[in-house]
């Protein structure tokens, strides 16, 4: 049979003494004074009694769970679902647990949660994209308490751990396969150009620029939608609805076009679908390129052209970075702890499906009225 567990109302009925007397005085709170005697009293009978206090974890160690929180602009693009799926996949296998902050591109809602994290008390942060300009001072400061990855523009300079990805680069190599296949009349669909996305600017500009270099940089048409799409609540299609709506005044305004890119998959998704509709054969008619190289891309009925930068391995190294931090900090060596700025960038290739091909160099027209 057990042993009955010693309480404090054990140590209390024999001491002669509240319950409330016994725990002050074992888990010693001198905020109430008490005379020696009773000191002694509690003192001796919890130590006849063999009671031993609980361990109690502090409020701030309460609180300090194996947690990383991880910054998304949004959660409708599947670029930024497969960066979640590496960071997750990682953070699942050393026990930790996500806190995904969907910020929507919105500087309110960023703040919110960077004001968030002390409560939060989490382990790590990873941010999925630049952090906005006018909080990289706060972001920064942070890094110095706790690990902060952020996978980024390389174009940016940053003081905190990173996976580099060069937009300029993967601009430069979609126009890279389309002048190798031709084509010399192009246009590039984007969403907003804005200061504060830099990063899909980069893309842009190393796009034009190869196109440059081969003389034909005025033969490049930038369609780029409207600020406002980056103010409102992004929906499911939102990026799918900005390759559409573009198309279409593209086909009503240039009828020399032979390929059309979109800044990444959902984009060049919207593209196509606009296309068919307009009965325009691809690649027969107009090539499609787009980037990130998502699931969808690479579905046989779709075999989308694209740039592939391994996402997920990036998800995976985001949280590496955190974890070596982590660890770092909690061994020192020899007595110091190790300061290290970490920077990891993959080399991106053009994945060639079937939505690119040499140009038609046969104008066409096609009525493009619903």
């Amino acid at each position: 049979m057990n042993k009955k567990k010693v309480t404090s109302s054990d140590v209390a009925k024999l001491a002669g003494v509240s319950q409330t007397t016994v725990s002050m005085i074992l888990n010693k709170k001198y905020n109430v004074s008490f005379s020696k005697e009773v000191i002694q009293k509690v003192e001796k009978a919890a130590e006849e009694l063999g009671y031993v206090l609980p361990k109690r974890r502090t409020h701030k160690e309460a609180k300090r769970e194996k947690l990383l929180v991880v910054f998304c602009p949004n959660l409708t693009n599947p670029y930024y679902v497969m960066l979640l799926q590496g960071i997750e996949s990682r953070a699942t296998e050393q026990g930790y647990a996500l806190f995904v902050c969907n910020t929507q591109r919105d500087l309110k809602l960023e703040e919110r949660y960077l004001k968030m994290l002390p409560s939060l008390n989490p382990q790590g942060v990873i941010y999925t994209c630049n952090p906005s300009s006018c909080y990289m001072p706060m972001v920064e400061e942070l890094s110095k308490k706790i690990p902060i990855a952020v996978i980024n523009n390389q174009n940016e300079r940053l003081e905190v751990d990173a996976v580099e990805l060069d937009n300029s680069k993967l601009g430069r190599i979609m126009a890279r396969h389309l002048l190798e296949l031709g084509h010399t009349h192009v246009a590039y669909i984007a969403p907003p150009l804005t200061v504060r996305q830099k990063q899909r600017s980069k893309r842009v500009e190393g796009f034009l620029k190869e196109f440059k270099e081969a003389g034909l940089g005025e033969n490049v048409i930038i369609k780029a939608a409207d600020e406002q799409i980056d103010k409102d609540v992004p929906g499911i299609d939102s990026e799918y609805r900005i390759g559409y709506d573009l198309t279409k005044e593209l086909l009503s305004e240039h009828q020399d076009l032979t390929a059309i890119v979109g800044l990444n998959d959902m984009i060049a998704f919207g593209i196509m679908d606009a296309l068919y509709e307009t009965k325009y054969k691809v690649p027969g008619d107009m090539s499609v390129m787009g980037c990130d190289n998502t699931l969808l891309a690479q579905m046989h009925y779709v075999s989308l052209t694209t740039v592939e930068h391994f996402v997920i391995y990036k998800g995976r190294d985001a949280c590496d970075i955190i974890m070596k931090k982590i660890k770092a900090r909690s061994h020192r060596y020899a007595g110091i702890e190790p300061v290290s700025i970490y920077h990891v960038e993959y080399e991106p290739k053009i994945v060639m499906r079937g939505t690119t091909g040499y140009p038609n160099m046969k104008k066409r027209k096609i009525n493009t009225k619903e």
